[in-house]
């Protein structure tokens, strides 16, 4: 088959790769029909996560069972799946509480590398949900993104306990971020306040349900939201970057006695004690538990209530990966699918 895989910064090549097979009694094989490009697959691409070898990419995945392992009992040959970033058996103590991300048994996908024509999914029954029937071509790229960045965003708006009657600041206005908004308008949030200096990522804030665009970043991007509150913050506040930054814009954003949910994979952030100590925020985020969601917004989709698939402006065959990678980079585009 044909795969991404990451050679060294800024090296992202189309290789053959050995097609996958059954190697757990667990796995399932699919038929991936569209796959794509993460804001987390440019801290390796951007050299700022050290790259061991020639690595597979990619973790986000829907497709089509081609073959399951004999001890795979709810997942079939020729259902349509979408499956998350962290396999999962969804049955230890850890998945039951709802944190599947950290199941005791997880497999990362990223290792697999999902940027490809086919993939081995362990854990299948746990990992793996499947639509009603075989989807439209036009809601495929919606399943893909509840693979990750939906999952992710709502996770980080459930986090942040957005809902009925609270003002949401969102800092970071990538695919996560975007959808955290999209998240909050569902949750029923009053107010939702997308931090963004880019117009075409603004546009799609608001019309995923955001009420106010913040332009200013740092203690400027702070102040602007303390103005929009009558001086006290937002109740909720979802941080969706992961640098020192825009996680101490997200806590200082926050009211007392406020939530932060942080999904922004956390790239040398370190928290100040005395001031997390007389803040009264509430801190709560992490790896997306995405399987907890997945039924959820795959019902959501199925039934067209949501189109979170908007966040991919950029469709490429998969041979253009390269491509991908740098309209992202070099933010010319927001989420980019990459179809096999």
């Amino acid at each position: 088959m044909r795969g991404a895989v990451l050679h060294a910064a800024g090296d992202v090549r189309l290789e053959v790769r050995d097609d996958p097979i059954i190697v757990e009694p667990t796995d399932a094989i699919i038929r991936q029909s569209a796959t794509c490009v993460c804001g987390s697959d440019l801290w390796p691409y951007r050299g700022i996560e050290a790259v061991q070898g020639p690595a597979p990419m990619g973790h986000e995945y829907v497709g089509i069972v081609e073959e399951v392992g004999s001890a795979v009992g709810t997942i079939k040959p020729g259902q349509f799946v979408i499956g998350s970033f962290f396999a999962s058996d969804n049955t230890c103590e850890i998945c039951q509480a709802g944190y599947q991300s950290s199941c005791i048994h997880r497999e990362p996908m990223g290792t697999i590398g999902t940027q490809a024509e086919l993939a081995r999914v362990p854990l299948a029954d746990g990992t793996l949900v499947a639509t009603p029937d075989l989807p439209p071509a036009d809601l495929i790229p919606s399943f893909l993104a509840a693979s990750d960045v939906l999952g992710t965003g709502w996770f980080g708006a459930v986090a942040a306990e957005a809902g009925p009657g609270k003002t949401v600041a969102v800092v970071g206005d990538g695919a996560v971020g975007l959808l955290a908004v999209l998240a909050a308008r569902h949750l029923g949030a009053e107010r939702i306040i997308a931090m963004s200096r880019h117009e075409p990522r603004q546009q799609l804030a608001l019309e995923f349900g955001a009420t106010d665009i913040v332009e200013e970043r740092g203690d400027e991007g702070v102040a602007r939201i303390k103005e929009l509150t009558s001086g006290l913050g937002a109740h909720s506040v979802i941080e969706a970057v992961g640098t020192q930054e825009s996680m101490m814009q997200a806590i200082r954003s926050t009211r007392p006695g406020g939530h932060v949910g942080y999904v922004g994979v956390a790239h040398d952030v370190e928290l100040p004690g005395e001031e997390m100590f007389f803040s009264h925020v509430h801190l709560h985020g992490g790896p997306a538990p995405v399987r907890r969601f997945l039924p959820q917004l795959v019902d959501l989709i199925w039934n067209r209530e949501i189109s979170p698939g908007k966040v991919f402006d950029l469709t490429l065959p998969l041979d253009q990966v390269a491509e991908g990678y740098r309209a992202m980079d070099e933010r010319r585009a927001i989420k980019a699918l990459l179809w096999p």
